[in-house]
């Protein structure tokens, strides 16, 4: 998955009051006394104070995850359905879409069906004690049971039927093992596995086998540069400098040096700010004795970073011209 800044917000005090999506005075039929319904103005802190703060601070971009769990769950899906645009992903545990009589879930089709989620992601998880008091109730026959007991259950399973016809990318997993307490981390590992599937880098035995031609090689990476575009929005280094700098020094030491070179320049353009990828060009150079090259590559290296070594690598080749 890509390189991200994890940001958790401890909900320890206010937790009910904040993650709640509408207010009620009774649950379960009796008074429900506890401070409740503050998610929208949860939500308003979130983008209004902490994203720019965050911003502000780090090195971040627009591209964002949100994860949450029972309450902050059912804070997750509202966030979505409420404010798709905050977020490019979400991760919703065991979420309690039981609250206020399953008020967002009657509101869910409705709002899916008229508005714009293409390219946000869902991942849902159901935890596996279906029934608090019934261990016959299952995932098979769940849905037959009507009584107060299952609505969590049964409130999540409809949901993901609505989920499942909308234009999100949702994917929804029952966890027959798992309690409610325990069921967030498989769900975390299963849902970020899901979310950024498109991820990881295809065709890596092609890069590892000295067969493949350098043309081949070259076009795998520039359409992975456009498919990055298209799921962030903006452009990103299609790989980590420090693989496409090994993939140079090893086609070099296989003796391939059009795909070395083309590596060490592909490591430049992607990392133009970069000392460390000119110098490893210049590497390149002078394995092959282009020593004019391979000072203007060290000269390059050393206008970027100051360093007294490349100062006296620019010495050294200098003498060799």
């Amino acid at each position: 998955m890509p390189e991200m800044i994890l940001v958790g917000i401890s909900n320890g005090t206010n937790r009910t009051r904040d993650l709640t999506t509408s207010e009620i005075k009774l649950r379960h039929g009796r008074a429900y006394g506890e401070e409740n319904g503050g998610a929208d103005k949860f939500t308003a802190f979130i983008e209004k104070e902490l994203i720019p703060y965050i911003e502000s601070k780090y090195p971040v971009t627009p591209y964002r995850t949100l994860v949450g769990h029972s309450y902050a769950g059912l804070f997750t899906i509202n966030t979505l359905l409420q404010h798709p645009g905050l977020f490019d992903n979400y991760l919703a545990i065991d979420p309690s879409l039981d609250w206020d009589n399953q008020k967002l879930l009657k509101q869910s089709q409705e709002i899916l069906d008229s508005g714009d989620f293409k390219g946000r992601s869902l991942f849902m998880s159901l935890g596996g004690q279906l029934h608090m008091q019934n261990s016959d109730i299952d995932i098979h026959n769940v849905m037959e049971d009507s009584s107060e007991y299952t609505l969590f259950a049964r409130s999540n399973i409809e949901f993901s039927k609505i989920a499942e016809n909308s234009e999100l990318n949702f994917q929804w997993k029952y966890y027959e093992r798992d309690l409610h307490g325990s069921v967030s981390l498989p769900s975390i590992l299963d849902g970020l596995i899901y979310i950024f599937d498109w991820y990881p880098i295809e065709h890596t035995d092609m890069f590892n086998s000295p067969e493949t031609p350098k043309e081949e090689l070259v076009q795998l990476i520039r359409k992975r540069e456009q498919k990055l575009k298209e799921h962030f929005g903006y452009f990103v280094p299609p790989f980590e400098e420090e693989l496409l700098s090994m993939l140079g020094f090893m086609n070099m030491e296989w003796g391939e040096t059009e795909k070395s070179l083309a590596f060490f320049q592909l490591t430049v353009e992607y990392f133009p700010r970069s000392a460390i990828a000119y110098d490893s060009l210049a590497d390149y150079y002078e394995s092959q004795n282009d020593f004019v090259n391979a000072l203007k590559s060290v000269t390059r290296a050393y206008e970027l970073s100051g360093k007294d070594s490349y100062k006296d690598r620019m010495t050294e080749l200098k003498d060799k011209i």
